[in-house]
Formats: structure tokens, C-alpha cells, sequence
């Protein structure tokens, strides 16, 4: 087989050569079903390498986990690897590996999703594996026990005893949201952790983990009339699970700046983030706030890249976005923020940095930006929106299809985002900046070092 880089390299340089003899027309191959059972099934091909990468997301991520069990969706993001009626504990990872493939998993805002990457006439084995664990988990109490230690484990490791430790990515939904559900711990308190029982671990698993609640996603060199065969035999007599009762996440107008500060015992040097709500996904103002990120954090040409960096000097780099750190614009459902971070010296106050961030955020308030500006905001965003489809032997593609089929019943849409960035006007941009952007709507968390203190 060709070497990873090289293969990573052909297919995401294949994408962008299609893309460049013909932008306005290029279209991403989709095919979407749907089981009796509810399961959603989508296909895109691509010939350029034999891999096939399989994606299984489930409708339920960090925001709509039971009150007073925080991070359990993530806790049981650890379960699905435990074993099933045909796979014991260990050997699904085995069976992947052995088969020449990569896998992952992860727990986001609004899913949680399971990944295999593998030689494409290995299909059958990786559907086979992911409908046996879907059907038949191995929810156990010595399961569940030694997955809440390893849970709570990093928890410890990754946030509790890590110098900025969820900062910002944990920390500023807590302090920029109001309902419970955008704003609690997602990672979890560790009394929730350990307060888990079998009972509720079993009933999450019948209710979320069902195939009506979930989505199949196949990017790659294969034949989906075959695929959708094994789709069937594998996937189709799973029983769809109960009704789901989906819980009001809305999140009310911010009418007041908030202002927060965190002492952090590890920290070395100050910290600042800053959010803004996001508008409404699929809106025109949320496509004008995707461009609006591109001209403001995105790259060293953006205007706070070159207020704090260039001009001030307040920082050696300045990061964020929308969805910051945990996905990207279109993997999401629900209320988001619009958020930067950076790190700065001591001597360096923080009101001087959001004097600075202050002007230029009050800048496209007042003026609309030149359409040359907007231009160069709509190819950066082609640039990353094309690399984030390319990316990683189609597992970009396969999280953008997976994500839309989930959220919008229409996978399809992946090829109608470029339409909607096109229609984003000067006029628009300046409507989006003053609603979305007055002072009123931000949220401030600065850490204090104490490490050495």
C-alpha cells in the first residue's frame, strides 16, 4: 500500500484539482438512504486511493447529557470499546489494526462519533464490527466501573492538574451561556462521574444508541450497492429505539457584557478569551459571521492577527473561531459562540488588549468592509472548507455528510454551502457586525497565574 503521507497527500491533492479546473460547478458525490429501522445511510465516492474511511455518528453529544451526570456522554463515548457479543473487550481495536486500518472516537457539542480508516476491501469486516457493537454493547458493571476510573482519570490529567487546563474551550461556555445545557461541565465533576449506575448507563445506551438516533457514512473506493447490501444484513434488524424527548437548549438574548477571571494555580502566564453569540445556523447572518471570522481571527492577514501581533505586540499569536477547538462552523446544532484566546506577559494588561480588540471589533461595526476584502474572506474560507473536505483520507468529508444527515436530513447541503458564502454582501457583513458583535453580546474570562506565587 502507499505510504499514509503520500497517500493523505493524492487524495486531498485529487479534490483540489477537481475543484480547480471547474470551482463553480464541482460537486461532491452524495447518495443518501434511509433503513426502516431509521438508520440513515450515506455514500460518497471517491476512486483516488483503495481506502475506505466509515463514519457512525450518534445524535447525542456533551449539551444534552442527563442533569447532575456530567461528562457522561463522554464516559460512555469510552464504553462503546468494551466489547460486544462478538467482540470481546480490546478486540475491536484489534480487529482494525489488523486489518491495516487507523480508528478514533470523539464526544462534541451535538454527537458522538466512531471512525475507521482502512483498506477499502475491508468494508464488510468495519460495518460488520460497528453494527455488532450498535446492536449488542457489553454494558457491565466491571465495564462501566473501570471506564469511570479511566474517565475520571483524565479528567485529572488533561484539565484538573494541566496548566490551562479547558481553557478556553471548557471553560468559556460555562461563563458566556445561561441554560444548564450550553453551560455546564462537559468534560464532568468528578462526583457525577463516579455517581453513574448500570441502570442509567444501560437506558442511555437503548435510547441514544439507537439506529433511528444515528448515521452511517461511507467516504471512499467502493461499490454502494454492495455497501448498501451490508448495510442492510448488518444494520437492519437492529431495533429502532424509543421516542426521543429533546430538551429545550435555546439560549436567551445576552443584554449585558459579562466579565470573568479564573486564578489557575499551574499557569505561568495571563490569559484572555473573548465571545460573542453566535446568529442563528443556516441564516444569511450566520454565512456573513462565518466570512466575518475570516477577516477578524483567521490567518496573520486578519485585522486582530495584526492589532495585537503586528501593531501592538501584545502577543506572539491569537486563536479561535467559531466552534473554537472542538470542530469547526458546520458541526454543530444548538447555540454557539463566536470566541478568541491568547497569551500574554505579565506586563501586559488586560484592559489595553480589549481596548485593542475593542476598536477593531467596533470598526466593522461602523464601516462596511470593501468588497476586495470580502473577496479575500471568501477564498480563505474556500481554502480551509476545501483542506477540512480533503483532509485526513476523507474522514473531513465524512464528518460534514455525517453532520448534515444528522441535523438537517440533507447531506446534500455540503453542495450548497459555497452558494450561500456568495450571497454574503458588504451590506450584510456590516447588519451582522452590529447585532452580533455589540459590546453588550461579549463575554471576557482572563486566567491569573499563580504557579510560582
Amino acid at each position: 500500500m502507499m505510504p499514509k503521507r503520500l497517500l493523505l497527500l493524492s487524495f486531498g491533492a485529487a479534490l483540489i484539482l477537481s475543484c480547480a479546473r471547474d470551482q463553480d460547478v464541482y460537486k461532491v458525490p452524495v447518495e443518501y438512504h434511509k433503513l426502516s429501522n431509521g438508520l440513515k445511510v450515506v455514500f460518497s465516492h471517491d476512486d483516488t486511493a483503495p481506502i475506505v474511511t466509515v463514519a457512525v455518528y450518534y445524535n447525542i453529544g456533551l449539551r444534552i447529557e442527563p442533569r447532575d451526570r456530567t461528562g457522561f456522554a463522554h464516559l460512555f463515548e469510552h464504553m462503546m470499546f468494551q466489547g460486544s457479543e462478538n467482540l470481546g473487550k480490546m478486540e475491536f481495536t484489534r480487529l482494525i489494526q489488523l486489518n491495516g486500518g487507523i480508528f478514533n472516537a470523539s464526544t462534541r457539542f451535538d454527537f458522538t462519533n466512531y471512525f475507521e480508516i482502512l483498506p477499502a476491501n475491508k468494508l464488510e469486516t468495519a460495518l460488520w464490527a460497528e453494527a455488532d457493537r450498535m446492536r449488542s454493547l457489553e454494558v457491565s458493571l466491571e465495564n462501566l466501573s473501570n471506564q469511570q476510573g479511566v474517565v475520571i482519570n483524565e479528567v485529572k490529567v488533561n484539565v484538573l492538574n494541566q496548566p490551562y487546563g479547558g481553557f478556553p474551550w471548557l471553560d468559556m461556555p460555562q461563563y458566556a451561556n445561561e441554560n444548564w445545557y450550553n453551560a455546564h461541565n462537559f468534560y464532568g465533576d468528578l462526583k457525577d462521574l463516579e455517581a453513574a449506575t448500570l441502570k442509567e448507563v444501560r437506558a442511555f445506551f437503548k435510547t441514544h444508541y439507537a439506529p433511528n438516533n444515528a448515521v452511517v457514512v461511507i467516504v471512499g473506493d467502493y461499490n454502494s450497492r454492495e455497501a448498501l447490501q451490508w448495510i442492510e444484513k448488518y444494520f437492519g434488524d437492529i431495533p429502532t429505539g424509543p421516542p426521543l424527548e429533546e430538551p429545550d437548549i435555546s439560549e436567551p438574548r445576552q443584554e449585558q457584557a459579562k466579565r470573568f477571571s479564573k486564578p489557575d494555580p499551574l499557569a505561568t502566564r495571563p490569559a484572555l478569551a473573548f465571545a460573542y453569540h453566535m446568529p442563528e445556523r443556516n441564516t444569511p447572518e450566520y454565512f456573513a459571521m462565518g466570512l466575518l471570522d475570516e477577516i477578524l481571527l483567521q490567518g496573520e492577514d486578519s485585522r486582530l492577527y495584526q492589532e495585537l501581533v503586528s501593531t501592538k505586540g501584545y502577543t506572539g499569536d491569537v486563536g479561535g473561531g467559531i466552534n473554537m477547538l472542538l470542530g469547526n462552523m458546520f458541526n454543530y446544532d444548538g447555540p454557539m459562540l463566536w470566541a478568541g484566546y491568547l497569551f500574554h506577559d505579565a506586563e501586559t494588561e488586560p484592559d489595553d488588549i480589549l481596548e485593542a480588540i475593542n476598536s477593531v471589533i467596533e470598526d466593522v461595526r461602523a464601516n462596511p468592509v470593501d468588497q476586495a476584502t470580502l473577496d479575500r474572506a471568501l477564498v480563505k474560507f474556500r481554502s480551509g472548507f476545501y483542506d477540512t473536505m480533503g483532509g485526513f483520507f476523507g474522514f473531513g468529508r465524512a464528518d460534514l455528510l455525517a453532520c448534515f444527515a444528522l441535523f438537517d436530513d440533507d447531506p446534500s447541503r455540503i453542495n450548497t454551502l459555497e452558494e450561500h458564502f456568495r450571497e454574503v454582501t458588504p451590506e450584510l457583513i456590516l447588519q451582522t457586525a452590529q447585532e452580533y458583535l455589540r459590546p453588550t453580546n461579549l463575554t471576557v474570562l482572563t486566567v491569573e497565574p499563580q504557579a510560582g506565587s
